[in-house]
């Protein structure tokens, strides 16, 4: 009986030496880049939709804040954009040393509610200016982040666009495409997709039919949740320009702002600092306004 219980002792040793050998790489393997991506690229693209942030940005920030989720703050306070507490934050806190020691950064419940907070945070007019890019211009997105000095690192806006194309975080950045049975596509003469609404027509309605989210169409066409489509009216399926296709136009009686935005297909602001307007001013009839 003796030399089975020293072989099982022995099979039993080795068998602890084996799971010692294969933790430090089943954990790597679980916690790499890729997981990462796996885990969370679905919560990324919700944000997207419901913010208008790419995806591929939302997930390269997450990658290289958080460590690909190994980080300390990921791990125990799942905050995985490294976003700290400022003056507004009424929530639960962590405090690690960063640029200066001892810093407080915010704590969440759950991931999801970091991504949503992270979201959020990037709606402030402090990025503003981001939200005029396309969807897909991830580089725009990146040197912007670095402009508008969401982090101190100068290469900053270079390790998230080599993350991106490292690991093909564009996919995730495609809308899906018009359903061509129910909705026929145009081409503005400002090189725009629109689709012309039906009668009463509503967003969610739209969305439906172009397979663009009602977040993003709201956007692209300076309306609200509650807006109802007039019968052949404008609605642009990608972002309007900064330019229009021509120099100038002459206001009509009755013509607002967006009136003419819709119609050249030039974004609101754009039109307002051409003409240095103030925001929401009101068009006087035979004014002409540049639009080049």
């Amino acid at each position: 009986m003796e030399p089975k219980r020293n072989a099982r002792s022995i099979n039993y040793f080795l068998f602890l030496i084996l799971l010692l050998i294969l933790a430090p790489f089943s954990s790597s393997l679980a916690q790499s880049p890729e997981a990462y991506i796996q885990k969370y690229s679905s919560i990324a693209q919700e944000q997207m939709r419901k913010y208008g942030i790419p995806s591929s940005i939302t997930l390269a920030q997450g990658i290289l804040e958080s460590g690909s989720g190994k980080s300390k703050l990921a791990i125990e306070a799942n905050n995985h954009f490294g976003v700290k507490c400022h003056d507004t934050w009424n929530g639960a806190t962590m405090h690690l040393d960063d640029d200066a020691p001892n810093e407080c950064f915010r704590k969440y419940k759950s991931v999801e509610q970091s991504f949503e907070d992270h979201s959020v945070f990037l709606k402030k007019p402090r990025y503003e200016e981001l939200f005029t890019l396309e969807i897909t211009d991830y580089k725009g997105w990146a040197q912007g982040l670095k402009k508008c000095g969401y982090a101190t690192s100068s290469t900053y806006a270079k390790n998230l666009i080599d993350l991106i194309e490292k690991y093909e975080l564009t996919q995730f950045d495609t809308e899906q495409k018009p359903n061509e049975h129910s909705a026929i596509v145009h081409i503005s003469n400002n090189r725009i997709k629109y689709v012309s609404a039906k009668k009463k027509e509503t967003l969610k309605e739209l969305s439906q039919r172009t397979g663009v989210s009602e977040h993003l169409l709201a956007k692209y066409n300076d309306i609200e949740d509650r807006h109802v489509f007039q019968e052949k009216e404008i609605a642009y399926l990608q972002p309007k320009r900064f330019k229009g296709s021509v120099k100038e136009h002459k206001v009509k009686r009755g013509e607002s702002i967006r009136d003419i935005s819709q119609q050249y297909g030039i974004r609101i602001r754009s039109i307002e600092r051409k003409n240095d307007l103030e925001r929401g001013a009101e068009l006087k009839t035979g004014v002409v306004l540049k639009l080049r």
